[in-house]
């Protein structure tokens, strides 16, 4: 299993990372975090890890490099900016399709926050090139237009004390064509920090990655 924190060179930036990928993955999830987040938010390497242990290989990095954090953390100016976010990730994208790693895999996003609508527009962009996406608590309402361009199978998760955040997701629920399911969890604040909330989240997104990104012969 390769278990390494990598540096990943963009034209004009270099983004921290961690890759994972176990033997025989069955796929790839890049995850892309919320606003004021990096590749080190324990809820997303939480869900990696339980993500892992079902066999899927997993990419998190950070969306900004440590200058465009410190600008963001002053004027909150790059984190509600999705074509800037979701060009950042299909530069990663492209990256880990172009260096081979991902071998025949087929790759999913895994995005929070706003994080979420970056893998909705970039998703949008690269129809053929993503096979699933899941939002926790996210933002898909911001995806805007693209939402009716994304083919890939997507899974929206909220929690059901997140009231006006269950209410953007399901104006955007009705916008995408693709297969589509909202799933609430009970008592589960925005960011799922309730005993046990975080873990059904996990659940929900690995069943849903098994289920999409396993090559089409394991199925039989």
């Amino acid at each position: 299993m390769t278990d390494n924190e990598i540096t990943i060179s963009l034209p004009g930036v270099q983004l921290g990372g961690e890759l994972n990928i176990p033997d025989n993955a069955l796929g790839l999830v890049i995850f892309a975090h919320g606003s004021g987040s990096s590749r080190k938010s324990p809820r997303n390497q939480y869900v990696a890890r339980i993500l892992r242990q079902h066999g899927m290989g997993t990419l998190l990095f950070d969306l900004l490099t440590a200058e465009e954090e410190l600008l963001d953390s002053q004027t909150g100016r790059l984190r509600f900016n999705i074509p800037f976010l979701a060009g950042r990730l299909l530069q990663i994208t492209r990256w880990a399709l172009d260096r081979g790693t991902t071998g025949d895999m087929k790759v999913g996003y895994f995005g929070a926050s706003t994080g979420a609508a970056a893998a909705l527009v970039a998703a949008a962009e690269i129809q053929d090139e993503i096979s699933a996406v899941v939002s926790r608590g996210g933002r898909p309402d911001l995806a805007g237009d693209a939402l009716e361009r994304v083919t890939a199978p997507t899974l929206l998760i909220v929690g059901g004390e997140d009231k006006v955040v269950i209410e953007l997701n399901e104006e955007a629920f009705t916008r995408l064509k693709c297969e589509r399911e909202l799933r609430i969890v009970p008592g589960a604040s925005h960011l799922f920090e309730e005993p046990g909330k975080l873990e059904i989240v996990a659940q929900m997104a690995a069943e849903w990655f098994v289920h999409h990104l396993q090559p089409l012969a394991r199925h039989h």
